[in-house]
C-alpha cells in the first residue's frame, strides 16, 4: 500500500506532469470504484487540473471552471480525490490510445486491471487495482472535506514536525485511548498517512515493541517515538522525492530496515527480523532491538502448528 511518502511524491509528480492540463475524457472501468455520483464524474471533462494536495494518504486533483487554465489551486470549483488502498496505483501515460477505443482494457499487460482512466491534452493516467478485493475509491466533490474518511483524518505528521508541534501532536494521539502503539500509528483518524510498512519501520528506529501500550508511555516515550516518526517519514520521502510514479515501489522497498524482510538480518544489530501474521496483515520487528530479545507471539501460526 502507498504510504505518505509514496503518495506525497505521486502527488509532486503529477503538479508537474498534470497541473495545466485539461481532462478531455474519463471512464470508470471498475463501477465500484466510484464513491460518487452527484456530480457525474462527466463533470470533470473541459476542465484543466489547477493543483494537487495530499490529505494523509489521500490525493485530490483540484479542477478549474471550464475553459479556464490560469486558476490558482484554492480557486477549483471540483476536486477528484482518490485512495489508492491497499493494492492500488496510479500509472502514467504519455501517449494514451484513443479515448474512443475500448476503455476498460488494461492497457499491456503490466498495466493492471484499470479502476479509472483519465485523459488531458497531453498524457494521462490509469488508476489500477490487483486483486479481488476492490477497495480503491474515488469522488468527484465540490470541496475534499466531502469524504467522510478525509475529513476525519487526524494531523499530518510531516507537517505538523515542521512546525515543531509533533511530539505534543503524537502525544495527545497516544493518549486518546489505551491501544497497542502500531495499531495507534496505523489509526488515520490519529495520524494520517502512516501504514503498515512505516509504522514497521517507525517502532523499529524508536525500539518499541509493536504490542507496547501507549497507556504505559513516559514523555521521554512519545518524544523518541516522535523523533522516529520524523526521521523515517523524512527518510522514505528523500528516498520517493523526485522519482516517476513506476520508479516509487522499488525505491520504498530498498529503503525498509525490518518491513517485509522476514529471515533476513537486522541492519542494526545483525539478530534475525521475525514476523508476527494476521489473517490480512503481518508485521516485522526485531527482537534484540525491540522486545529485549524476547520473540513475539505468532498467534496464527501457534494455531497453525497445534
Amino acid at each position: 500500500m502507498p504510504e505518505l511518502p509514496e503518495v506525497e511524491a505521486l502527488g509532486a509528480f503529477l503538479r508537474e506532469r498534470a497541473v495545466g492540463h485539461v481532462v478531455v475524457a474519463t471512464h470508470v472501468a471498475q463501477i465500484g470504484a466510484l464513491k460518487t455520483y452527484a456530480p457525474p464524474l462527466e463533470d470533470a471533462v473541459g476542465r484543466a487540473v489547477v493543483g494537487v494536495a495530499r490529505y494523509g494518504k489521500w490525493l485530490a486533483l483540484g479542477l478549474g471552471p471550464r475553459g479556464e487554465l490560469d486558476v490558482e489551486p484554492e480557486d477549483a470549483q471540483l476536486h477528484l480525490v482518490f485512495h489508492l488502498s491497499k493494492a492500488g496505483w496510479l500509472r502514467w501515460r504519455e501517449d494514451m490510445p484513443p479515448s474512443s477505443s475500448p476503455k476498460g482494457r488494461p492497457m499491456g499487460r503490466s498495466a493492471g486491471p484499470v479502476a479509472l482512466r483519465v485523459w488531458l491534452d497531453d498524457g494521462g493516467f490509469d488508476l489500477t487495482e490487483a486483486g479481488t478485493r476492490k477497495r480503491l475509491a474515488v469522488h468527484l466533490v465540490a470541496d475534499p472535506a466531502e469524504v467522510p474518511l478525509v475529513a476525519s483524518l487526524g494531523f499530518d505528521p510531516i507537517r505538523a514536525a515542521a512546525d515543531g508541534e509533533l511530539t505534543d501532536l503524537l502525544g495527545a494521539a497516544l493518549r486518546t485511548r489505551n491501544q497497542q502503539v502500531k495499531g495507534a500509528l496505523r489509526d488515520q483518524h490519529l495520524v494520517a498517512g502512516i501504514g503498515n510498512t512505516y509504522s514497521d519501520e517507525i517502532l523499529h528506529a524508536a525500539r518499541m515493541s509493536p504490542f507496547a501500550l501507549t497507556r504505559s508511555f513516559t514523555d521521554d516515550d512519545v518524544a523518541r517515538l516522535a523523533d522516529a516518526v520524523a526521521s523515517v517519514l523524512a527518510a522514505g520521502l528523500a528516498q520517493a522525492s523526485g522519482r516517476p510514479a513506476a520508479e516509487l515501489k522499488d525505491a520504498k522497498r530498498r529503503g525498509m530496515a525490518v518491513h517485509g524482510r522476514t529471515g533476513q538480518a537486522c541492519p542494526v544489530c545483525g539478530d534475525v527480523v521475525r514476523e508476527v501474521s494476521f489473517a490480512d496483515s503481518s508485521l516485522q520487528y526485531c527482537a534484540t532491538c525491540q522486545t529485549g530479545g524476547t520473540p513475539l507471539a505468532d498467534r496464527r501460526m501457534s494455531r497453525l502448528l497445534k
